[in-house]
């Protein structure tokens, strides 16, 4: 299928793309569900706004699985059997045995050819590597796509009376593109999201990861913003991390910022934080009684 010029679809690696095709809910049907209630406007904005961020904050994710995104992707296979390991997903793949594959395959950029990390057995890392080098790469993997469709072709037969499709695409290697529909709940897309889009991630999946993200966005900014603060961008802490952390900060300097600010509330204003979060926060550091912490802890 050739690449759709729309706005809901975005072109992604060399000859795939990302396309979001429906969606159900939106920020209101999260908080309507979340006080399973009936239509919109009881509450202010605001009050909707931090019960969102509560709701993402603290895990209770119910709500959000009210809502759905549906995608059509064309991406390589090896790529595709990343996506598939989320099972909670609904996918309907391009079928092989019915159809005749393309003959479109993955050719890395350039600066995507880097060799194996030498720390991490899944991952790349920078090399020295000069431009033939890359290029000699990329004509490695052309000749070798090369071939194997050719093989598969001469396995079809010409007048498709050869060996059948379903065996036939067998010898195809997973550099080529395949098409699927993916569909997920809106809590169980941001898990994906969270870990595709993560740094660790290889680079290909990576990019079709925030291509997804990019376009739900605008559909759910409240529970995205959200997923953002409390989920991508943070990190967690083991026990013994916490239990350091909370040596190494000191309580004099913590009293300080306070008296400095002149108010709790000057400081959670100057830190995005709203009072809640900031009770939350004294208390994660181990102060669940006074309003400010007390340094006989």
């Amino acid at each position: 299928m050739l690449f759709r010029s729309d706005t809901n679809y975005v072109p992604v690696l060399d000859h795939g793309f990302v396309g979001l095709i429906d969606h159900m809910g939106s920020d209101s049907a999260v908080v309507q569900a979340a006080r399973v209630s009936y239509g919109a406007g009881t509450k202010q904005v605001q009050d909707d706004r931090n019960l969102i961020r509560y709701l993402v904050r603290h895990e209770h994710t119910t709500p959000i699985e009210m809502c759905e995104v549906k995608f059509h992707l064309k991406l390589p296979i090896f790529v595709m059997r990343q996506l598939v390991r989320h099972r909670t997903a609904s996918l309907n793949e391009y079928s092989a045995r019915y159809s005749i594959m393309t003959d479109e395959f993955y050719i890395p950029e350039l600066e995507q050819i880097q060799q194996q990390s030498s720390t991490n057995k899944q991952g790349r890392e920078e090399s020295d590597w000069g431009f033939e080098e890359r290029r000699g790469v990329q004509h490695a993997f052309q000749r070798s796509f090369f071939n194997a469709y050719k093989e598969y072709e001469q396995l079809l037969g010409k007048d498709g009376t050869g060996l059948t499709r379903e065996l036939s695409r067998s010898v195809l290697p997973v550099g080529g593109y395949t098409e699927l529909y993916w569909k997920a709940n809106l809590k169980n897309f941001l898990h994906m999201i969270r870990l595709r889009a993560d740094s660790h991630a290889q680079w290909e999946i990576q990019e079709y990861a925030n291509a997804m993200y990019n376009l739900a966005k605008p559909l759910f900014p409240e529970v995205c913003q959200a997923f953002e603060d409390y989920q991508q961008d943070c990190m967690r802490l083991s026990r013994m991390e916490i239990s350091l952390i909370k040596r190494l900060v000191s309580i004099d300097k913590w009293n300080d910022l306070i008296d400095d600010q002149r108010s709790e509330d000057n400081v959670a204003k100057i830190y995005g934080l709203s009072k809640r979060e900031l009770t939350e926060f004294k208390s994660k550091l181990g102060d669940r009684k006074s309003t400010r912490l007390n340094s006989s802890h």
